[in-house]
């Protein structure tokens, strides 16, 4: 877990080919049960469809099934899942219902003005959806696109006062996760400011297998 761009989903996919387990996200869930066609993912259709969000109690049932599946029989890596109190009890249902007990919640951490850095500094391509920063990965002509060479844009949602309401949500409804999973003995804080291969170092030590 961790707030907005500090680079979950980069670190995941790490963990992933370290471990060997599956990296399971609530989005990538949330498409496979669609893309499946399940009775389970028709209801999750007609839900995303009318523009509502999927509620905790399908949620549990998503999940469920996903880490029923044989490819997370010896572990997972769960990302963006549970965001809030509520879904760690959802989470906490699924896991004993399953028999499997979680080793460890690890949250990665950057001070507030980087993560606002990071994020106010994308652009993307709104043709080709190529992605560039500012800072980090430029484009040979500055807001223009090098593979399509259309003017490239900010996404609304990487505006600073977006990012800003977003950390605040963060902080508000995550953070207490992240002291529920402290007070169990299980969280493991990583220090996510630098390049995306010394982050992933720090994560492998703790892991314990540097």
């Amino acid at each position: 877990m961790g707030m907005p761009g500090v680079g979950k989903g980069t670190q995941a996919t790490v963990l992933r080919e370290l471990l060997g387990v599956p990296h399971v996200s609530t989005g990538d869930i949330l498409r496979e049960a669609v893309r499946a066609g399940t009775a389970l993912g028709r209801r999750v259709k007609s839900i995303l469809d009318s523009g509502q969000l999927v509620s905790d109690d399908l949620m549990r049932e998503l999940i469920a099934e996903r880490l029923g599946q044989d490819d997370a029989r010896e572990g997972f890596i769960l990302d963006g899942f549970p965001r809030t109190q509520e879904q760690v009890k959802v989470l906490d249902g699924v896991l004993e219902q399953l028999h499997i007990s979680m080793d460890a919640a690890y949250v990665l951490t950057a001070p507030e003005d980087e993560i606002v850095r990071r994020l106010g500094g994308r652009r993307v391509c709104p043709k080709c959806s190529e992605v560039y920063h500012l800072e980090t990965k430029s484009p040979a002509s500055a807001g223009v696109c090098d593979a399509c060479g259309s003017a490239l844009v900010q996404r609304a949602d990487d505006t600073e006062a977006v990012i800003r309401d977003r950390l605040r949500v963060y902080a508000e409804q995550t953070m207490p996760v992240a002291e529920t999973y402290r007070e169990r003995g299980l969280l493991r804080e990583i220090d996510a400011t630098g390049p995306p291969d010394e982050v992933a170092g720090r994560l492998k030590k703790a892991v314990g297998k540097p």
